[in-house]
């Protein structure tokens, strides 16, 4: 084994590492800081259409998460039916789940479809899903199942 060969895996195998991260690393529900989709409100989406930071004083623990509102009355509509408030694909990007594979989400680039809300990476991301969405949400339903198992 030449010294340019072992020169290389000691540089690709840390790398590949660092992009890939360990086997089991991804949560459940996308976290950031302790705090789902970065602490923004997710029943905020739907009631005031616009993206909406949490209070920290103000939570609610569901599918191992910590999830901010930004008051009592949106805490309280999420408490009794988190499903339909919580985002698709545990809160991580829609246009990733559609490409088999899970990244985090910025909480300003969301669409709310059938009355489910969706996050995307960035604002370009977003506007990349939006072009063939219904088969991107298609797509995205089919490989969120074991999405997770395989990362």
């Amino acid at each position: 084994m030449s010294f340019r060969t072992i020169w290389r895996a000691l540089l690709v195998v840390p790398l590949l590492v660092v992009l890939h991260g360990p086997a089991n690393a991804i949560e459940p529900t996308f976290t950031a800081d302790g705090a789902a989709i970065r602490g923004f409100d997710p029943v905020a989406y739907f009631t005031l259409g616009e993206p909406t930071e949490g209070d920290p004083s103000i939570t609610h623990e569901y599918e191992g998460a910590t999830w901010q509102f930004a008051s009592t009355e949106h805490r309280d509509l999420f408490a009794a039916d988190p499903a339909k408030y919580a985002p698709q694909y545990g809160g991580y990007c829609a246009w990733a789940a559609s490409r088999n594979y899970v990244a985090s989400t910025d909480p300003e680039a969301w669409e709310i479809v059938d009355d489910k809300l969706y996050l995307n990476f960035s604002r370009l991301i977003h506007a990349r899903w939006t072009v063939g969405k219904r088969s991107n949400i298609e797509k995205g339903d089919a490989n969120w199942p074991g999405l997770l198992a395989g990362n």
